[in-house]
């Protein structure tokens, strides 16, 4: 049996879930729904610790897909913000924030991003 070709990881709070897909497209559109359901939870209360974090500058859920690879997987996600907001990366533990401005949505840059890498 063929592995597959798509793990998606959610970091959510202190739970991680695992999934697999064969098809890219029905990795990113897992990746999307799962990260509206955690976004329709509402915003974050703001932390005060040794300074404060708004709730736009703390990470409510990490999602990432990684594809297989010989020398580097392809490795892209969004981070879900205490905000509600998206923010589009790549990279694992390197992790680079992506523009989405140029996208329709942050999750055609995910899909973008994985396909240019696995090219």
């Amino acid at each position: 049996m063929a592995r597959p070709q798509w793990k998606l990881t959610v970091r959510h709070g202190s739970e991680v879930e695992h999934a697999q897909f064969d098809d890219l497209d029905e990795a990113v559109q897992a990746l999307r729904a799962r990260a509206l359901a955690i976004r329709s939870e509402g915003p974050v209360k703001g932390v005060s610790s040794l300074r404060d974090y708004a709730p736009g500058d703390q990470v409510h859920a990490r999602l990432q897909l990684a594809g297989r690879g010989l020398l580097r997987k392809p490795v892209a996600g969004v981070d879900v913000r205490g905000d509600g907001t998206f923010m589009p990366f790549r990279g694992g533990v390197g992790r680079e924030e992506l523009d989405p401005s140029n996208h329709e949505t942050p999750f055609d840059l995910v899909r973008e991003t994985l396909e240019s890498e696995t090219r």
